[in-house]
């Protein structure tokens, strides 16, 4: 059998690749001189030429400056409009609608303006001419330090009890919701909209305009319908808001509503197989009571206590929506621990003092629901009216000492239960909450 030769299996076009990336070695004589030069080596060769063709220009467009114009003008309609939405961002040559005023320029530094006779630099802005005035700073920063350190400690000896939802691992999953979902639902408390309104999460979405936003105000069966409608109307002015109320499986308000509307966000993003909606707001507002209304069975964990949900969850809800369920998050800026008990962020077997939060149950509740309730008719203040509800309902330490600590402990749950009829008015109106 012929021995094949190392090139056998090669074609033309790969040799010739082969050689070109190889280079191969220039031929020479006896004496050393180079007869023939190795490929792309030769330096009298001139260097090669591609040939022009229109074919190179078939994907560009031309536009007039009028056209341009009224594009710029339709363009910051639309980003003015909260119910516009702008599709395939990237796409439009954004260098050319902005104006020159906002392009950057480099500024120009010469070497006279900077050491030359007619330097224009400026003198360094000493803090303290004198040693005197050093000290007087140094002593000065001192003192600040110190109260500082002092803040500290008295932040640190704050129970940890009303801290929850503020924790980094916490905000980290609520980060992790908002980057991964196309349409972000804000789940609000009706009776306090305002209260359980997180700024962070719109602040954080005005720097992604291709994200949505949607409002849900929840538990809208503890309102009149009137108050509902007034809050629908005062949201809907800057967010897209619905009414909604998950009190059971079975038992729900505004599913198709917001179903409906889960439908047209996703028919906004054609090129996506699946689009993913995250539902973010403070701990107990019925954030995993809504997923499991819209699945009609139980495929999240919920409790009538904050905290349940740890982690994020990824839930199908049909071919192309996702939902995704997040932890309860707590701004940091909301330090005040009345408003936080009430609003149901602390679990109240883990408070305390829970006597001290009674006295604002007591301002925001009207006096005919609270006698209705417990049947307590005339009392002097929030430890006059605990007391007289121990001895009714017969909760007394030894000797016949009211125990004060479990009926307040009672009157939260009750508040957080929605047992207690309680709402903040719209801005709008001064009608009062009851």
């Amino acid at each position: 059998m012929a021995e094949r030769g190392e090139n056998y299996y090669r074609t033309g076009e790969k040799l010739a690749q082969w050689k070109m990336l190889r280079g191969g070695k220039p031929k020479r004589n006896a004496k050393g001189d180079i007869i023939q030069h190795a490929l792309f080596q030769n330096p009298k060769a001139e260097p090669g030429r591609i040939q022009n063709a229109r074919s190179w220009f078939s994907s560009t467009r031309t536009t007039d400056q009028r056209e341009l114009e009224s594009f710029r003008e339709e363009l910051e309609k639309r980003a003015s409009d909260t119910y516009k939405v702008i599709l395939d961002k990237g796409k439009v040559p954004m260098s050319l609608i902005q104006d020159e005023k906002e392009k950057k320029i480099r500024p120009v530094i010469s070497y006279e303006d900077t050491f030359g006779k007619k330097s224009t630099r400026k003198r360094v802005k000493l803090t303290s001419s004198t040693i005197k005035e050093l000290a007087e700073r140094s002593q000065a920063q001192n003192t600040a330090s110190v109260k500082e350190e002092e803040v500290k400690e008295l932040s640190d000896t704050k129970e940890k009890a009303y801290l929850k939802g503020q924790s980094r691992r916490i905000w980290a999953e609520l980060y992790k919701v908002l980057d991964s979902s196309d349409v972000v639902v804000h789940i609000l408390d009706s009776r306090d909209p305002l209260g359980t309104e997180c700024l962070n999460i719109r602040k954080y979405l005005k720097k992604h305009p291709h994200k949505h936003l949607v409002y849900l105000l929840n538990k809208v069966d503890l309102l009149p319908t009137s108050v509902t409608a007034k809050w629908l109307s005062h949201f809907s002015k800057q967010t897209p808001t619905l009414a909604y109320h998950a009190s059971s499986i079975d038992r729900n308000y505004g599913k198709q509503s917001l179903i409906g509307l889960l439908r047209q966000f996703a028919k906004l993003h054609p090129e996506k197989k699946q689009i993913s909606v995250g539902f973010v707001g403070y701990p107990n507002v019925g954030k995993s009571s809504v997923i499991n209304t819209l699945k009609s069975k139980v495929v999240c964990t919920v409790a009538p206590i904050p905290g349940q949900t740890k982690v994020w969850q990824y839930v199908s809800l049909m071919k192309r929506i996702y939902l995704i369920d997040c932890p309860g998050i707590v701004p940091s800026s909301d330090a005040d621990e009345t408003s936080v008990v009430l609003k149901g962020v602390v679990r109240v077997e883990n408070i305390s003092s829970p006597e001290d939060h009674v006295e604002a149950v007591l301002e925001k509740a009207e006096k005919k629901h609270i006698e209705k309730l417990y049947g307590i008719e005339s009392y002097k203040d929030h430890e006059d009216f605990l007391e007289q509800l121990a001895k009714k309902t017969g909760r007394l330490w030894k000797g016949g000492v009211p125990d004060i600590s479990t009926v307040a402990k009672v009157v939260i749950h009750d508040w957080l239960r929605g047992r207690i009829p309680y709402f903040v008015p719209p801005p709008e109106t001064s009608e009062k909450g009851g």
